[in-house]
């Protein structure tokens, strides 16, 4: 929900940059025109940098650590692993 919003509003402030550039406002048209881009980027590529949560154990070095959360979207447990060696983090349900 709150991310349909936010999005919405960014779609908002993008509409209202491509307005005041056809106009010819155009320093408020830039500035509309970069924090609409933005948010609106940052909503469509969000899904991209938060991946869905893994069902099994995850192979190799990963050890598993006694940090544990409910995830919000899922309302299931879940524990946090990760590799030793370069840091990475899997996210595996319960």
């Amino acid at each position: 929900m709150l991310r349909n919003v936010v999005l919405g509003i960014g779609l908002f402030i993008l509409g209202c940059g491509v307005i005041a550039l056809v106009t010819g406002g155009y320093p408020p048209a830039f500035a509309a025109l970069i924090w609409g881009g933005l948010i609106v980027a940052g909503i469509v590529f969000e899904r991209v940098r938060y991946k869905p949560l893994e069902t099994g154990a995850p192979a190799g070095r990963f050890q598993r650590t006694t940090e544990r959360f409910i995830d919000d979207e899922t309302g299931q447990p879940v524990t946090v692993w990760t590799d030793p060696v370069t840091g990475e983090r899997k996210y595996v349900k319960d």
